[in-house]
């Protein structure tokens, strides 16, 4: 055959496109879908960002091509935030409300726009929540040196201030060269759609990088379709925790967030119905059941309701649905007390299956109950009848406590907070959304609100992240403005916790979004003022006062108006001073159409008509040694306290 035959032709080059790497990934990102039970999903449905001179000319240049103007289905939008650890609690709020299937990318500037972003990073990859972060980076080239707001490293000239984000993401990359931006953009969507390693994904941008141009091959930017799994169990291992279940006398189980991650609300109350195994849920887990459910005993560990913490103290057998037990869940070690206690836990993660000594059952919460349900069905299993009226007692004491928390008998006087609580419980429907973080109100709302629908109760407690709220809402909304039924969206913040973080405010009157802001005012850290009192600490520095002589703050309250500040933001303000005026500005602002703050200062209760007191320790430690007698007082309970705590093994 002659050489020059068809034959022994060169295959003709694969097609390429030349763009810069900015623009190729933003191509390639508008690109990726998530798909789960047949459904898909677009992976990163937006581009938050705040633009500087480390992503101008890169990112924001790209944006614009792929934004505004371009109609198609891969178009990137836009989203404009004020602050940059703002705008990745946005993307987490989007990100958890999609059920992990979806998220959010956040680009800032090099220097201080980058490093603000370690906090938000942090939340998200702690709670399990993707968000894709893209910083801009120092020059890759070198041409200068330092450039503006780089950090010099003497001993390491390839370490810049995004090397911060190295510990709080769960892959991080840095883009040196174009062409390696294909392999970090592959692995930087493979984590984020893994359920058992998403959070926070960071891919460092050299602006020079950024604006340089590649022949991109085609395929690089066809779509993409990243399966989530829902992982089986282990069969050796599913017959193990048969095996576990059916010779337990008093079973609990302690729902995490990995049941609502999994949307395995529906399979867990057909187990229930099953079984009638009680269900206690985390912060992260609550509205795993409603509130009304027959099985529902409501909180578990510090912030926990009687029913659920004695139940755990007494349990013989503690099932672990998607939890990673953190110490508020087990009341720092203290709470799970029967000596013949086991472990069982449900996890699509390996290191959370295996905490506590537990007897590992390595799936998706969904899929692993489904297994565990079928396995048991075949076996009538069933709690005792009696243990079953003993829980199911216990809770209906329990609301009794709530509701008197809840009694507002004096409709002229200053609400407490947990009337404020109650009003808003008794106005709300299954379509409302309560978004909290950080203060004093999580254990008040962990422990009384009475969850509606499986996503209503949006607290986060992974990082209890003051400032987290506001722009959480805004990407809850985000994610549900395009529902045929309006979803309500409540953020519930403390003055500490406003104070921190206001800013978006300004994003959501941009974005005429309908958010729904309850300031309680109760001029200072109420939540650390009342730790501070019982580890000794005297509440000192939990004030917002005046100094007094002394140079205390004892003084008057700081003059400081929240209301004339959200106000000055854009938002309708509704002040109301009485119960009365609370309840009318609630059903007002529930209605609004546009962003609308409801501002109220709050009465500090006492032991009657406060909330019910807690449940389970938490360990904070107090000083071995000091001459105060509040701290000597408090350190003699807190060694009465430790000495209750075990190691399950």
């Amino acid at each position: 055959m002659s050489p020059t035959s068809p034959a022994n032709a060169r295959p003709a080059p694969a097609p390429t496109r030349r763009l810069t790497t900015a623009q190729a990934l933003v191509a390639f990102l508008a690109r990726q879908y998530t798909e789960r039970d047949g459904r898909r999903h677009r992976l990163i449905s937006a581009t938050w960002g705040i633009f500087g001179h480390g992503n101008v000319a890169g990112i924001g240049q790209a944006l614009v091509e792929a934004g505004n103007g371009n109609r198609t289905a891969h178009r990137m939008p836009y989203l404009q935030g004020r602050n940059e650890q703002a705008m990745v609690h946005a993307a987490v709020g989007y990100a958890r409300q999609s059920g992990r299937l979806s998220a959010h990318a956040v680009t800032t500037s090099i220097g201080p726009g980058a490093t603000n972003l370690v906090t938000g990073a942090a939340l998200a990859t702690v709670n399990h929540l993707p968000v894709l972060l893209l910083p801009g980076d120092t020059f890759a080239a070198r041409p200068a040196d330092p450039v503006l707001q780089q950090l010099e490293v003497p001993y390491a000239g390839d370490v810049s201030v995004n090397d911060c984000l190295r510990p709080v993401s769960r892959y991080f990359d840095r883009v040196s060269r174009p062409e390696a931006l294909i392999p970090a953009a592959l692995q930087a969507m493979r984590v984020l759609a893994d359920p058992a390693e998403t959070g926070a994904v960071t891919l460092a941008l050299p602006q020079d990088v950024q604006a340089e141009a590649y022949d991109w091959p085609e395929e690089f930017f066809a779509e993409r379709v990243w399966r989530v799994r829902r992982q089986a169990p282990d069969v050796a291992e599913l017959e193990a925790a048969v095996r576990a279940v059916r010779s337990a006398r008093r079973p609990l189980i302690v729902a995490g967030g990995g049941v609502r991650h999994s949307g395995a609300e529906e399979t867990l109350a057909a187990f229930t119905a099953a079984t009638r195994i009680p269900v206690a849920s985390t912060q992260a887990g609550k509205g795993a059941l409603r509130h009304d459910h027959p099985a529902d005993v409501g909180s578990i560990g510090h912030t926990g309701t009687a029913t659920a913490d004695e139940l755990a103290r007494t349990a013989d057998l503690v099932i672990g649905i998607g939890t990673r037990y953190t110490d508020f869940t087990t009341a720092s070690g203290t709470l799970f007390e029967n000596p013949a206690v086991r472990f069982l836990n449900l996890n699509i993660t390996g290191s959370d299956a295996h905490k506590l000594a537990a007897l590992p059952l390595v799936a998706d919460a969904r899929t692993g109950l489904e297994a565990l349900a079928s396995a048991l069905a075949g076996r009538a299993y069933r709690i005792d009848p009696a243990y079953e009226t003993e829980y199911t007692g216990a809770k209906e004491a329990w609301e009794e406590r709530v509701e008197a928390s809840f009694a507002t008998p004096d409709l002229t006087a200053r609400p407490t907070q947990t009337q404020v609580i109650g009003l808003l419980d008794a106005l709300v429907t299954e379509d409302d959304i309560l978004i909290n973080a950080a203060g004093s109100l999580p254990g008040d709302l962990h422990r009384l609100w009475r969850t509606r629908s499986r996503d209503q109760y949006h607290v986060e407690y992974g990082y209890s992240c003051m400032g987290y709220e506001i722009p959480a809402a805004i990407g809850v909304m985000l994610a549900t403005r395009n529902h045929e039924r309006p979803r309500p969206v409540w953020a519930l913040v403390g003055d500490g916790t406003y104070l921190m973080n206001p800013t978006e405010i300004v994003t959501a009157v941009q974005e005429n979004l309908p958010l729904r802001l309850l300031i309680l005012q109760n001029h200072g850290y109420a939540s650390i003022g009342g730790l501070s009192e019982a580890v000794g600490g005297e509440r000192f520095g939990t004030a917002y006062r005046h100094r007094d002589a002394d140079g205390g703050f004892t003084g008057p309250p700081l003059p400081v108006d929240l209301a004339a500040n959200a106000a000055s933001l854009g938002m309708h303000v509704l002040r109301a001073t009485t119960v009365d005026d609370l309840r009318k500005a609630l059903a007002e602002a529930r209605s609004a159409d546009g962003p609308t703050c409801v501002y109220v200062e709050t009465e500090t209760p006492d032991t009657v008509s406060g909330p019910p007191p807690a449940q389970a320790w938490w360990d904070v430690p107090v000083a071995e040694t000091a001459s105060r007698p509040a701290a000597v007082k408090a350190r003699e309970e807190y060694d009465r306290q430790v000495a209750a705590r075990r190691r399950h093994l």
